[in-house]
């Protein structure tokens, strides 16, 4: 099976150079770029693609908010955010928007790939990084409870 991607950012450079890397994997298929929403949506409509690489940052809607309006109409594909933010606050965002994965932009083609992989046999792929930085900013957040001892 090859996966169908759309790489939704609105550097074209950023697009262009995420298109030529998956090139080179044999089960992916870059069908359509997209530098806003509204051509993402379109490309989605006549593509149907499994995975949709989402930029935060896009010039007419938020990543977290196509997010979301992807999502409620195409429930079926996978969203995963590629961004520059690592605060937890933009990670949890993306994940309430219903993303399927979260992703730094200066990660590695191969956590690329296997973040892609991941989400399309239906499990959420965050980066260690993120993982790392989510887990400890949730348990500074939980109250402390020393009847557990």
């Amino acid at each position: 099976m090859t996966i169908k991607i759309v790489l939704a950012d609105s550097h074209q450079i950023v697009r262009r150079g995420l298109a030529q890397l998956l090139a080179g994997e044999p089960d992916m298929h870059v069908v359509g770029e997209a530098e806003d929403y509204r051509t993402t949506l379109k490309l989605i409509q006549e593509f149907s693609p499994q995975v949709v690489i989402m930029d935060i940052s896009m010039p007419d809607l938020n990543g977290v908010e196509a997010t979301r309006r992807i999502l409620s109409q195409y429930p079926e594909t996978k969203v995963i955010g590629l961004s520059m933010h690592s605060d937890s606050l933009f990670v949890l965002n993306m994940l309430n928007a219903g993303a399927s994965g979260y992703l730094l932009k200066d990660c590695a083609l191969e956590e690329l790939v296997k973040s892609i992989r991941t989400v399309v046999n239906q499990k959420i792929y965050l980066s260690s990084n993120l993982s790392n930085l989510l887990v400890t900013d949730l348990a500074n957040e939980l109250p402390f409870d020393d009847s557990l001892d």
